[in-house]
C-alpha cells in the first residue's frame, strides 16, 4: 500500500487539471445551459456535501430510474461526455417533469465532487436540511439559467 501511493502522485502530476477556459474546448454541442465558473464551484460543492449525506444519484441508469418515479432535484450533467447519445433524452426528461438541469464543462471534476475515482456524466442532487442552505442557492441559480430552445 505504501508504494502505490507515490505511484499515484505522481499519476495526477503527469495529468494536470485544466482550468474552466480550457474544459471549455471539450464541450459538446448539447451542453446548454452550461453553468458559469462560479455556478459550477457551487454546483461541486453543493455535490460535496449531497455526497456525504448520501443524497446523490449517480449516472444515467440511475438518474433516470428516480426522474421517472418522479423524485425531485437538480440534475448535472457532463458538458464532455461523447457519444451524446448516452445521456442526450435526459434533459427533456427534466424539462417533461419541470426539474431544473446545468451542465458542467467536466465529467471528471463531476465524478471527483461526488468522491468518486470514476468520472461520471450524470448526477442529481436530492435536498437534505443539512446543506439545505447550499442546495436552495444552486437550484435558484440553475433555474434561472436560459433553457435552449
Amino acid at each position: 500500500m505504501a508504494r502505490d501511493r507515490p505511484e499515484a502522485a505522481a499519476e495526477a502530476e503527469a495529468t494536470p487539471e485544466r482550468s474552466y477556459r480550457e474544459q471549455l474546448d471539450f464541450l459538446n454541442p448539447i451542453a446548454q445551459p452550461l453553468a458559469s465558473r462560479k455556478l459550477t464551484r457551487k454546483l461541486y460543492k453543493c455535490i460535496r456535501k449531497a455526497a456525504k449525506h448520501k443524497q446523490i444519484r449517480r449516472g444515467v441508469k440511475e438518474v433516470q430510474k428516480f426522474i421517472n418515479k418522479g423524485e425531485k432535484g437538480i440534475a448535472v450533467l457532463a458538458g464532455d461526455t461523447l457519444p451524446i447519445d448516452v445521456y442526450c433524452h435526459i434533459p427533456i426528461m427534466c424539462e417533461d417533469r419541470s426539474l431544473p438541469y446545468a451542465y458542467v464543462p467536466s465529467k471528471s471534476d463531476l465524478g471527483a465532487a461526488a468522491g468518486s475515482k470514476r468520472p461520471t456524466c450524470v448526477i442529481m442532487i436530492k435536498p437534505h436540511e443539512e446543506y439545505q442552505e447550499a442546495y436552495d442557492e444552486c437550484l435558484e441559480e440553475v433555474s434561472a439559467l436560459p433553457l435552449p430552445l
